[in-house]
């Protein structure tokens, strides 16, 4: 891990302009601070800093170099953490809403083997088929049918579902079959309000 500390170290001094402000920031000592960065100039074979007595100044390499660490840095960082808490599982609460057929049929059973694989986690299911503010009740995650016109919130599509119009013959020979979609709302239907329009 040498590499990343000599970085960190670099990247700390770039950003408050001297070893003593970086070694605070990193919470290790200015001479180990300074050794990071000397090594890391000793590894690349050029100089980050140009030192003076009272600051320091970047090269133009240390100026590319600090284009580019602090996003690698912070991808390492992300990548660690998931890895650690993948390892570890996952805890808490999760509130989730869905229409309350589709949730018995689809969520409930998903859930389920998805606790299995991770016991510390809790699910507070709320199958309603009212349209749900997220917001309002603590919604975590919200399952529901067609398309949305929210836009504070991130829509992932999960899959397909196929409707048919159904009609009984009786009814059919009273009323006479629709012409076109449009020509639905002229006649007795029942309707999913969770299906909003695709």
């Amino acid at each position: 891990m040498d590499m990343l500390d000599q970085l960190r170290a670099f990247v700390a001094t770039a950003q408050t302009g001297s070893f003593t402000a970086a070694a605070e920031q990193l919470g290790v000592s200015n001479r180990l601070t300074s050794k990071y960065v000397g090594e890391l100039e000793t590894q690349l074979g050029v100089r980050l800093f140009q030192r003076t007595t009272r600051r320091v100044g970047m090269t133009p390499a240390g100026e590319d170099l600090l284009a580019r660490a602090p996003a690698l840095l912070d991808e390492l960082d992300d990548l660690l953490g998931d890895v650690s808490e993948g390892s570890r599982g996952f805890s808490g609460v999760i509130r989730v809403s869905a229409p309350v057929t589709f949730g018995e049929a689809y969520i409930a059973p998903m859930l389920g083997r998805f606790a299995m694989q991770h016991p510390n986690l809790t699910f507070d299911m709320r199958l309603s088929d009212h349209y749900v503010d997220l917001a309002s009740e603590g919604i975590d995650v919200a399952f529901r049918l067609g398309a949305t016109d929210m836009l504070s919130i991130k829509i992932r599509k999960l899959g397909m579902i196929h409707s048919v119009i159904a009609a009984s013959p009786a009814y059919l020979a009273k009323f006479g079959p629709p012409e076109s979609i449009a020509a639905l709302s002229d006649h007795a239907c029942i309707v999913d309000t969770n299906r909003r329009n695709a």
